[in-house]
């Protein structure tokens, strides 16, 4: 059996200080909307006394050292974030993307077909079998660096922005092929 992985470390999506209904309760006590930097989760938890947060912030949500969060409230989907936390999941998202570049390189070196007819890649937006054969091609002679480097090696238009366009995809719809949020 597969040990469960938590997120460590999320960015704050929006602030709600006074609290938040419940379903019929209402928690009376700072909440706030988060992303998970690892798996791309969507959390709500609440503050410790006093803490307040500003939109985008780092906070460590693990289950040692949190600083801010008192309490994991649990998971929750795209339609139950506020418009707030909607509007900025795009740029939370593709501050991941950037900070981590080479794990997402990594991905365009490895990626492999998920059907006989069908290529991890041609999942990204954008990107159909004449860039899919581009990238397998160059990653055969060398793999690639950086975003940069795959840019410059084959002819795919915005590799980062395919790959925040995939990422915001598999969070706001429930596809069939996930690449990088683990299944709910």
């Amino acid at each position: 059996m597969e040990k469960r992985r938590y997120e460590e470390m999320a960015f704050v999506l929006d602030f709600l200080p006074r609290g938040k209904m419940f379903g019929r309760e209402f928690v009376a006590e700072p909440v706030v909307q988060l992303v998970g930097e690892d798996y791309f989760t969507l959390l709500e938890a609440t503050l410790k006394p006093g803490v307040t947060v500003n939109l985008h912030e780092y906070l460590h949500i693990g289950k040692e050292k949190r600083d801010k969060v008192n309490h994991i409230l649990g998971r929750i989907s795209y339609e139950e974030l506020t418009s707030t936390a909607k509007s900025e999941l795009p740029y939370v998202v593709e501050e991941i993307v950037k900070m981590q570049e080479q794990r997402f390189v990594q991905f365009f070196n490895t990626a492999q077909a998920v059907t006989p007819r069908m290529h991890a890649f041609e999942l990204l937006p954008g990107i159909g079998k004449k860039y899919m054969w581009q990238i397998v091609n160059e990653r055969e002679k060398k793999p690639f660096e950086s975003f940069a480097d795959l840019q410059k090696r084959t002819s795919v238009p915005d590799p980062q922005k395919a790959v925040v366009k995939r990422i915001m995809e598999e969070l706001t719809t429930t596809p069939k092929y996930r690449l990088f949020i683990r299944q709910p």
